[in-house]
């Protein structure tokens, strides 16, 4: 039986109410594009789509997707066309038009565009592309407040995988998704933002106690984000790897509970004041118990544990092998090789090459010999991490011997 047109009509709507729940439970803002992207594709039919982010006065460009390129070229050689680039918020664009004036556009055939538009169509992409853009429909993602967040382009409805224009029962469902998508993106930038500030306050707490014994603060930010890409290549999901990463950062906390004349002392520590620097993962430790935070108490198991070692030898407990928790064998790995190749006032830093072979020789005895070879293995990402949170220069502190 054919459907009519009510059916028609009821089954768009069920499929609308089930984006909009699907929007709402993703808080990653790049997965979340991507989902509002695919999901207005799937709804109308269209063979690519495209989003831009409001920034200031300008679009900027955030997700592409296009079947017929994907078939052609696979998922990486599709990716490796789009680049990131903005628009002005103007009527010369299609998507700058349609953030200016807030209206959709619904476009038979770009190449023939009505006399006396004052926008016009860029065909760029599609020679460089071998692609023709023939159908599109744009509509502004606006918020509660009507305000414009960005623009959501779809291009080529196919019937029997052919384009054809877009029916324009599709404009009101897909203004009405942009909308929910734009309620969910503000929702993920806000949730972002929070999460910039809880990590900015998790650094400079930690920084308190690296600054008593001479570290600094991007110290902290390489080691955690270390921390974080070791978790990730041992296989943790992203919700766990960004945990590591809060938690990470706290691993030193206990120093604050270390008097000045031990911890800053600049000879050899003696028997006696070795003991004492070593109650620091103890310190810390109770410093950080009886929270319900997740976040808080996966930092009280990085403060007690990254001091461990893998054969027995390490402190406070001396735990052995797989009884040390995976995530002091991250950090401790994480936190070691930082020490051996950064700068200090008191010591030149160690080439890479030899710090990656101390941590290789040093597996099976100090360290987890998985945590090892899985942080080898993103030598070239650690690598990254070590630039993009460079020390500044030295800032003429009196020097400590080693």
């Amino acid at each position: 039986m054919p459907m009519t047109e009510a059916d028609r009509l009821r089954d768009e709507v069920l499929k609308l109410n089930r984006i909009g729940i699907a929007l709402t439970s993703v808080h990653r803002l790049d997965r979340l594009l991507d989902l509002i992207v695919r999901e207005a594709r799937s709804l109308t039919r269209a063979d690519a789509g495209s989003l831009y982010l409001r920034q200031g006065d300008r679009l900027q460009f955030a997700v592409s997707q296009n079947d017929t390129l994907r078939q052609r070229l696979g998922e990486e050689g599709e990716r490796a066309l789009f680049s990131s680039f903005s628009l002005p918020i103007d009527e010369r664009s299609i998507a700058g038009f349609v953030a200016a004036t807030r209206r959709n556009l619904n476009l038979a055939d770009v190449y023939r565009l009505p006399e006396g538009v004052p926008f016009g169509f860029n065909p760029d992409f599609d020679r460089r592309n071998d692609y023709r853009t023939v159908s599109l429909l744009a509509v502004p993602m606006l918020d509660a407040e009507e305000r414009v967040l960005g623009v959501l382009q779809l291009i080529n409805a196919l019937r029997d995988g052919q384009p054809v224009p877009f029916h324009e029962r599709y404009e009101d469902l897909v203004r009405s998704l942009a909308s929910q998508a734009a309620v969910a993106v503000r929702n993920a930038e806000l949730t972002a933002e929070l999460k910039r500030v809880h990590l900015d306050t998790i650094y400079r707490l930690s920084v308190a106690a690296e600054y008593r014994d001479h570290d600094t603060a991007m110290h902290v930010r390489r080691m955690s984000h270390y921390s974080a890409a070791l978790a990730r290549r041992l296989g943790y999901d992203e919700k766990q790897v960004e945990q590591v990463l809060y938690a990470s950062p706290m691993h030193d906390v206990g120093k604050i509970g270390i008097p000045d004349a031990v911890l800053l002392k600049p000879g050899r520590l003696t028997p006696e004041e070795r003991q004492i620097m070593q109650r620091h993962p103890e310190i810390g430790s109770r410093i950080l118990a009886g929270s319900d935070s997740e976040v808080l108490k996966l930092s009280e198991v990085v403060a007690l544990t990254h001091h461990e070692k893998w054969d027995g030898t390490g402190y406070p407990r001396g735990l052995r092998g797989p009884d040390i928790p995976e995530v002091g064998r991250i950090v401790a790995v994480a936190d070691v090789f930082d020490a051996l190749s950064s700068k200090r006032v008191y010591k030149g830093a160690m080439g890479l090459d030899e710090a990656f072979g101390i941590l290789q020789k040093d597996a099976g005895t100090h360290f987890d010999p998985r945590c090892v070879e899985a942080f080898v293995a993103i030598r070239a990402e650690v690598e990254d991490i070590g630039q993009r949170f460079r020390d500044p220069e030295p800032s003429g502190e009196p020097a400590r011997p080693v």
